[in-house]
Order: C-alpha cells, then structure tokens, then sequence
C-alpha cells in the first residue's frame, strides 16, 4: 500500500466521523421533543412513535442505501439523503398542533430515510479502506453517529433556548444536508490499483474456526447464525434504544434540574460513542466471543443499575446507569458491521449490513412498548424490569452462535 493510500483512508475516516456527527442527530430526540410537548400539547406515547417511525425508516434508509449505491454510486446517494434529511427536518419546523402526521412525514420518514441511506453509504465506502482494521473503523465511523447528541444537541438545545424549535430544527436540517453534500463530493472507495494490507489473524483472537467466505444476501439469510446474531442485537439494542427515548425525562424522575438532564442527554451520547470505539477494538483483538459476551455482561448491568436508581430515587446512581447504558449501546451498531464482515466477507456487505441493520427498527418497537409500560404504570420499573429480562435473553442467544 502507497503512503498516499494510507493517509488518505485517514483523511476518509475523519471525514466519516464528521458526516455521521451531523447525521446522528436522531439520537437527540429526547432534546428535540420537549418543546413540541410543550408548546403543541403531544402525548409520551405520540412522540415516542415518532421516534420509532423514525428508526424504523433509517433502517430502511440502510436497506435502500445498499441497493442504490451499487446503482447511481456513493456520490449520488449522499446527495439524495442530503434533499431527503434537510428536506424532513424543513416539513418538522413548519409543524402545527394539528399536525403531527407532518411531523411523522418529515422527521419520521423523510428524515430517517435519508439519514438511513447515508449511514449505510458512509460505513460502507470508509470500511472498504480498512480491511484490517474492520471493528476499530466501525467503531470509530459510529462514534461520530453516537456523540452527535452531545454536540449537534447541544446546539439544538441551545437554538430552542434562543430563537426557538422551529429555528432549532431547520438549522439543524440545513447543516446536516450541507455536510452530507460536501462528504457526497470527497467520499471514495478505492480503486483496484490501491493496494490495503489484508486482516491479520492474531494467535489470541479466539476467532472461530472456520473459512472466510463471501456470502451473498439471499445465502446469509439461510444461515442460522444470521438470526441469532440478528435478536442477539435486538435485544441488547433495546435497552440503550429506549432509554435514549426518554433519557431527560428519566433523569428528571429522580430529582435532576432540567439544565443537567440535557447535560446527561449529551453525556449518554458521549458513552455511546465511546463504547463504539471500544467495542471495535475489543473486537479487532479478542474476537467476537469474547466482544459479544462483554457486551451482553455490560448491558445487563447497565439495565440493573438503572433499575436500582429508578427504584431508591437516586440521582447519582441513575447518572452511572446512563453512562453504563450509553457504552453498552454502542456496542450494537459496531457489533452489527463487524460481525456481519468477519461472518459473511467484504463483497456483498454493503446490502448484508443494511439487512443487519433492520434489528434497529425491531429494537425500536421494544423501545414502544416500553414507553406504553411507562404509560400505564406510571413509573419506570416496570419499563427497566422489562429491559433486564430482554438484556438477558440477548446472551442466551449469543451463547448458540456458532459457524457462519
């Protein structure tokens, strides 16, 4: 490999980061909803619906990011989430109090779609310069989708203080279709002539024992192992899922001022993207067994921590289950690109990981369903009780994984 290949995968790397930054506002729902409670008098449960309206979309976004990519490039699909995403947080700040199928259609479906699309294009085109390196540039790429609360919800945040929501959400949508059009641009896969270093198998890794192979879409999807991996992430993502739905309201519950609950809003992100980077890099160096059980030990805390400070009122203890949450959380999406690499090879993994990528969308409805727990008891342990049992279903699952 040339010493220009190896600065500018960098150069991509870095440029992924800042794209998927701007990209993973959605994860700042928990930010964006307050006012739109607020000012035109939505339920819990109508805004949670959006939320999963719009994972459910960004997983289709994936889906459709794979397909088309292949078809028109990298370049034309970034500038097609661009119109799609600004164009849905444009139709959200127009919205009124009569207008909450706007709100589905803009920031639900438009919005998710968009961003959908570019998240698939993005992973998929910087993962193709880092063979050898496929768990820490998972990591890394959704480090930037993750924190995007902290930083761009921030920010949001801070406009609806000031101007207000509907400002906070159109300036939002113009920077994130401004980033993904400059990233459409200078985005690249590499040609035949650049030459990667291959993956090195280390003697410790603890990698399965079975031949690399490429595996298209339709074969994968006859593979058993898919389907426990793909519940495996299911339930280990619901629990991070549903507590970013409502993570300033949770925080509020246990004696939290409104200041700090957005601040732990952003500190979950921050944990979030921190836990995806060291869950790449776990999985560069141990191997997926020993990653995944880490993770599913990790989530099943994070859930009973949780629990505990929900339960006794304490706010010191609910910080450590948010940030506990937060690292666990990332562990799904990275785990999700890697695995799906290491299982079923590079060549297909564009469309195998938009696939992959769906248990975002079922993680999203167990995120549903708690929320109507925490509608009809009042209280959030039934909610935690309910992620806990989920939590310990997912390692149940990853225990019968085995050859692709």
């Amino acid at each position: 490999m040339s010493r220009q290949s190896v600065s500018v995968r960098w150069l991509y790397i870095v440029l992924g980061v800042i794209a998927l930054l701007f990209a993973g506002v959605i994860y700042a729902w928990s930010i964006l909803k307050a006012p739109l409670a607020a000012e035109l008098g939505w339920s819990g449960s109508q805004l949670a619906l959006n939320f999963t309206l719009t994972m459910c979309f960004f997983c289709l976004g994936g889906f459709v990011g794979g397909l088309v990519s292949k078809r028109i490039g990298s370049r034309l699909s970034l500038f097609l989430a661009a119109a799609l995403s600004g164009l849905g947080f444009f139709l959200s700040s127009r919205v009124t109090a009569d207008g909450l199928t706007l709100l589905y259609l803009g920031y639900g479906v438009m919005a998710g779609l968009g961003i959908g699309i570019a998240y698939n294009v993005i992973i998929s085109t910087v993962g193709a310069w880092f063979p050898d390196k496929k768990g820490l540039c998972s990591g890394v790429l959704m480090m930037g989708f993750g924190s995007s609360a902290l930083v761009v919800g921030k920010l949001a945040s801070a406009l609806i203080d000031g101007p207000g929501w509907r400002t906070a959400f159109l300036t939002v949508g113009l920077a994130l279709a401004a980033v993904l059009l400059v990233t459409g641009v200078l985005l690249r896969k590499p040609g035949a002539e650049v030459q990667l270093p291959s993956a090195q198998k280390k003697a410790d890794a603890g990698e399965e024992d079975f031949e690399a192979e490429d595996y298209p879409t339709g074969k994968m999807l006859r593979r058993l192992s898919f389907y426990l991996a793909f519940l495996c992430i299911v339930c280990m993502s619901a629990v991070g899922n549903t507590v970013i739905s409502f993570a300033r309201d949770l925080a509020l519950s246990v004696g939290a001022q409104a200041a700090l609950a957005t601040t732990l809003v952003g500190v979950l992100s921050v944990c979030n993207g921190l836990g995806r980077i060291a869950i790449g890099a776990l999985f560069d160096r141990f191997g997926r067994k020993k990653t995944m059980l880490f993770a599913n030990i990790l989530t099943i805390v994070a859930a009973a921590v949780t629990l505990l400070a929900v339960s006794v009122g304490s706010l010191p203890v609910c910080i450590l289950g948010l940030c506990l949450t937060g690292f666990s959380y990332g562990a799904g999406p990275t785990i999700s690109s890697a695995f799906t690499s290491a299982f079923y090879g590079t060549k297909y993994f564009p469309l195998n990981f938009s696939v992959m990528n769906f248990n975002l969308m079922f993680a999203s409805f167990m995120a549903t369903a708690a929320s109507g727990l925490l509608e009809s008891t009042g209280g959030y342990v039934g909610p935690f009780l309910f992620l806990l049992c989920l939590a310990a279903v997912s390692l149940v699952l990853n225990l019968c994984i085995r050859r692709p």
